[in-house]
């Protein structure tokens, strides 16, 4: 057994055994006897100083005291076969950053004077909302059966109109864990993110959180989970993030189930980008999966999406903070700084390779985002039009679901068209831009696009109302449809299935998933769910409803345009396209809204509403 000689303060000498714990206080290294050996939980590769705190008690140390010993090496290079790369993929509010906490306290990556709630939500938005909005990478290190093991993981959001960043975790990853809340059970996105877990071919591990709760039902939670999803919960691993219980077991099933990157390290570099932000200091900051191959600092790499090329200046891991390295090999998941200053030349899906060794083939990166929501950002000072663009593009580099173009209003100036893919990430992205890069805007009504048919037959694509063809050029117009699925349990199906078919919804398929609980299925119309659909789906399922929607195409449809004119002049910015049956009451309540906004004068100021079948006033 290695002995280590040590002094106090008070400098009394005394022999300390790598497994004998004495009093609680800081021991100095003055000589070692023996080499410690490396799987030792204090072997440190400095060797010059070590600290250790003891406690008072004897005996061998725990697993816990083992795993934040060993998680403090965390740039020591382990086989390919140790390297384990994992996401979390949940329904929202499920425990997720929660977990994601305990996984990185366990394993040493963060001290606990260091730890706070959700660690890795590092935005504050994400904080004072509660939900994750950007992916993050974390790597751990653990012990398992005395060998040590590189864990990475990739954070993921909860929202289904993040969906896109969880994509790209999954692309990054051979595994993930499934969390769902003992208490509540599977719901719509728990089933979105495991399809596209399946669909990358990942290794899948349910966890049941928040057993710990009064109301927690984990036997009736794993019957669901086998009978709604399919998968096997027989080994299903029960844990509470808040209390710490089961999170020695994650790790372990993490190791033991989650399959190890392929070793392709002789091959040449293929690096995936998975993320990407703009430091004002460095340039574009990249975060990437090494697919193969290896990147050592200083090599010259080749953007084969954009066809650049730099030096690497500085490469890394996310610790969760960065952590400079030499070399990253295949299998890692790293950062890289090149000195990057155009964002259009490192973006998100793109493929690293050695410019001197090119490889043959990119990675299949990532589908292309289709935006659903459109609005129209405009700067209240148009000195700020350029500051304006300059934030979407570095808001672009690491949100490539957000897409813009420049679009001119008479009434508010110079701005952008931006496309969203859902309502929620419109207004995140809003805040971002406020916040972070200090803008004041100003934004239009949500709406979508539509596709319009010529009598010539052309097809015209129309995001904005002003841009939509005269009643005698256009022969038809198609609006998008999605279907949406509601999960709810049995006492709310009326209130939602009245709900759909005010917006005009068409009813698909309705069955019972466990005794309580059903899935509702409609196609309706993407602007109808565009509004309030999902305050009035939590609203008369009193929160217990959820949903999960997915595109499925173009239907034709009798929509007009609705425009409005103040004193006689039409205002383009308040015209919408809205369906035929429903043009009154909504213009109806425009005028009104008007209204109340527009300041008394001394004169009359009629407000009115037409289309090309009649017009009111009020």
């Amino acid at each position: 057994m290695a002995s280590i000689l040590l002094s106090l303060n008070t400098q009394t000498v005394l022999p300390l055994h790598t497994k004998t714990r004495t009093t609680k206080t800081t021991l100095k290294v003055l000589r070692f006897s023996h080499k410690l050996p490396s799987s030792s939980p204090f072997y440190c590769n400095h060797d010059t100083r070590l600290h250790l705190r003891c406690q008072t008690t004897t005996g061998t140390p725990s697993t816990a005291d083992f795993a934040v010993a060993a998680g403090q090496d965390r740039l020591r290079k382990v086989p390919i076969k140790n390297i384990r790369n994992f996401c979390i993929i949940a329904h929202i509010d499920h425990g997720k950053s929660t977990l994601a906490d305990k996984l990185l306290q366990m394993t040493g990556t963060v001290q606990k004077r260091e730890m706070k709630e959700q660690f890795l939500d590092n935005m504050d938005l994400e904080r004072e909302r509660g939900i994750t909005i950007k992916l993050q990478a974390a790597r751990m290190r653990s012990v398992y059966e005395n060998e040590g093991y590189c864990l990475n993981l990739i954070d993921t959001p909860g929202h289904v109109d993040f969906s896109y960043e969880v994509s790209r975790s999954l692309a990054a990853c051979e595994g993930a864990l499934l969390v769902v809340d003992a208490s509540q059970g599977v719901e719509a996105q728990t089933l979105a993110n495991v399809y596209l877990a399946l669909e990358n071919n990942l290794e899948i591990i349910p966890v049941l959180n928040k057993i710990d709760l009064p109301g927690a039902e984990p036997d009736r939670v794993c019957k669901e989970i086998e009978e709604v999803i399919g998968l096997d919960c027989s080994n299903a691993i029960h844990c509470s993030a808040k209390e710490g219980i089961g999170i020695t077991e994650i790790l372990n099933a993490i190791v033991e189930r989650v399959p190890p990157p392929r070793d392709t390290a002789a091959m040449p570099l293929r690096a995936l980008i998975f993320d990407s932000y703009y430091d004002p200091y460095r340039g574009v900051i990249v975060y990437f999966r090494v697919i193969d191959g290896n990147i050592k600092k200083g090599d010259r790499i080749y953007f084969m999406a954009s066809e650049k090329d730099y030096y690497a200046d500085e490469i890394g891991v996310l610790s969760p903070n960065q952590m400079q390295v030499e070399e990253l090999y295949a299998g890692e998941v790293g950062y890289l700084s090149a000195s990057i200053r155009s964002v259009a030349d490192a973006r998100v899906g793109d493929t690293v390779t050695h410019y001197s060794r090119k490889a043959e083939q990119s990675l299949p990166g990532y589908e292309e985002a289709t935006p659903m929501v459109f609005c129209g950002l405009f700067p209240v000072d148009a000195d700020q039009f350029s500051e304006l663009r300059d934030a979407l593009e570095k808001l672009q580099l690491n949100d490539a679901a957000l897409k813009f173009e420049p679009e001119t209003s008479n009434a508010m100036g110079f701005g952008f068209r931006c496309g969203f893919l859902g309502l929620l990430h419109m207004e995140i992205v809003q805040e971002r831009l406020e916040r972070e890069y200090n803008l004041s805007l100003i934004t239009t009504a949500p709406s979508v696009v539509y596709r319009v048919t010529c009598v010539d037959d052309d097809i015209v694509e129309c995001s904005n109302p002003s841009l939509l063809p005269e009643p005698g050029k256009r022969r038809s117009i198609e609006e998008p449809f999605v279907k949406i699925e509601m999960l709810t349990p049995k006492d709310y199906i009326g209130a939602l299935m009245e709900l759909a078919q005010e917006r005009r919804g068409e009813f698909k398929e309705m069955k019972y998933i466990t005794e309580n609980r059903a899935s509702i299925t409609y196609e309706l119309p993407l602007a109808e769910m565009v509004g309030d659909f999902f305050d009035q789906l939590k609203s008369r399922s009193k929160g217990y409803a959820s949903m999960e929607y997915t595109f499925v195409g173009y239907k034709e449809s009798d929509l007009i345009r609705l425009d409005i004119q103040i004193n006689g002049d039409p205002v383009e910015p308040l015209a919408t396209i809205v369906h035929k049956d429903k043009a009154y009451s909504v213009g109806r309540a425009l005028t009104q809204k008007l209204k109340e906004l527009i300041p008394r004068q001394m004169f009359k100021v009629p407000i009115q509403i037409s289309t090309a079948c009649f017009m009111a006033s009020i």
